[in-house]
């Protein structure tokens, strides 16, 4: 009590470098830190004095974006369910016979259909569902299958960056500034497109000698029936009708004024409804513990907004670059792609949200950049999107790809992907920024 602003920011800063640093060594489980710290942070906001005690759990509640939580549990019922009808074996072994045992062939159909898939999908559902795909493949390949798994983790981010709802920092993104998901596909789907073509590029380089390699136990391959992996016809039509709907339904979201956390959680009721799966078991799948690290991590940052560090983070970002708008514009994507390469980039992006907003509110920026969307949130969803691929830690599509491969017996350590990843991180977002520079420019 009586404590000055001050005080609380320095707190508040402590507390989120400590979230980073637990979160880049993984000493901790993530919803665990993050929980912990919304709690350390609502306490440091009563004691001194940045809200009442009395009002903490209303501040909380407001706090929590429920257009991202919304949003993001709808599409994993939604996945959950499609998951059910074996879809994905299909598509892998289909992929497989069609490459007839040419590596670089089924690279390319494997990392291009991962990217579009997630874009529509969110990344770390695609490379959750695919990886064991991959993996069972490549067992009956007698090959590694860790170039393979490295492309599509990469790629997953690439297609991920490219939509509203393709990862959860554009999801955040979106919610914070009002984009809808025409707005954000127009935007950035040119810019995620000349980088997936240079990603393809990049595998062929990096994974030269592996693609050189042929495949045993091919004919083992061309001889299933892919058909056969398909549990539930029915199924699959009901949730492929629904997934179109929904992705129908978003891009007409900004014509009907409805958010996306409610087209999705509407088309998850309908899914549920008509495929008449118990919920329990849809529910059970659902990965609660990301929804409840999102609400930690929100309350976290806006006490940190509440106690001035935002202001204080905004004021060093302007001093460095002088306000110059475009200064500021690639300061942001090199900041983002660097950092999300060494911190996860949710709570990264999270953090940096509000400064954006700030930013925004710079009299100079503002006058340059006179868009009804500032170029600032473009460069921190490249930012965040292609900086992920950096190391082993930077997304939450590598770190679920690499434990899944550790689970079916694949160790990849830390420097086997930061030789791959950090090179390619930095190669598409310098291509990234150049292209979404000229894009935004042309479309003054």
């Amino acid at each position: 009590m009586g404590f000055d602003a001050g005080i609380s920011l320095r707190l508040l800063a402590i507390v989120l470098l400590s979230i980073y640093i637990v979160l880049a060594f993984e000493i901790v489980h993530r919803t665990v830190i993050v929980l912990v710290a919304a709690t350390i942070a609502i306490i440091i906001g009563i004691t001194t004095d940045l809200f009442e005690a009395e009002k903490s759990f209303e501040f909380a509640i407001h706090s929590i974006d429920f257009n991202t939580i919304g949003l993001l549990l709808g599409m994993m019922v939604i996945v959950t369910i499609l998951a059910e009808t074996g879809i994905f074996q299909y598509i892998g072994i289909k992929m497989s016979k069609a490459s007839k045992g040419n590596m670089w062939k089924l690279l390319v159909m494997m990392s291009v259909f991962t990217a579009v898939t997630s874009m529509f999908i969110d990344n770390v559902t695609t490379v959750l569902l695919m990886i064991p795909v991959t993996i069972s493949i490549f067992k009956t390949f007698r090959m590694s299958p860790i170039p393979f798994i490295l492309a599509q983790v990469l790629a997953s981010n690439i297609g991920g960056t490219a939509t509203l709802i393709g990862d959860p920092p554009n999801i955040m993104i979106g919610s914070a500034a009002g984009i809808d998901f025409n707005t954000f596909l127009i935007h950035m789907g040119p810019t995620i497109g000349v980088s997936l073509i240079v990603s393809l590029i990049l595998f062929k380089v990096f994974f030269r000698k592996d693609l050189r390699a042929s495949p045993q136990n091919l004919e083992e391959i061309m001889s299933q029936d892919e058909k056969s992996f398909i549990k539930d016809k029915s199924l699959l039509v009901k949730s492929l009708l629904v997934l179109f709907g929904t992705i129908a339904l978003f891009v007409i979201h900004g014509i009907l004024h409805v958010e996306p956390s409610i087209i999705a959680l509407g088309g998850a009721g309908v899914l549920l409804l008509i495929s008449r799966i118990k919920p329990e078991k849809i529910f059970h799948e659902v990965d609660w513990s990301t929804l409840i690290f999102f609400a930690c991590l929100f309350i976290t940052i806006s006490v940190g907004r509440e106690s001035g560090m935002i202001d204080a983070l905004a004021k060093v970002a302007l001093g460095i670059t002088e306000g110059d708008p475009w200064a500021n514009f690639f300061m942001i994507t090199w900041l983002s792609a660097i950092a999300s390469a060494f911190v996860d980039n949710i709570p990264f992006a999270a953090t940096m949200i509000p400064l954006i907003d700030v930013l925004n509110q710079n009299p100079t920026i503002a006058a340059e950049f006179n868009y009804a969307i500032s170029p600032l949130w473009w460069a921190l969803a490249l930012g965040v999107g292609l900086g992920g691929n950096g190391t082993l830690i930077g997304s939450s599509a590598g770190i679920i790809a690499i434990g899944l491969a550790e689970k079916y017996g694949y160790r990849i350590t830390f420097n086997q992907f930061f030789k791959v990843g950090f090179p390619f991180m930095i190669i598409t977002v310098a291509a990234g920024s150049i292209v979404l520079m000229i894009d935004v420019m042309l479309k003054i």
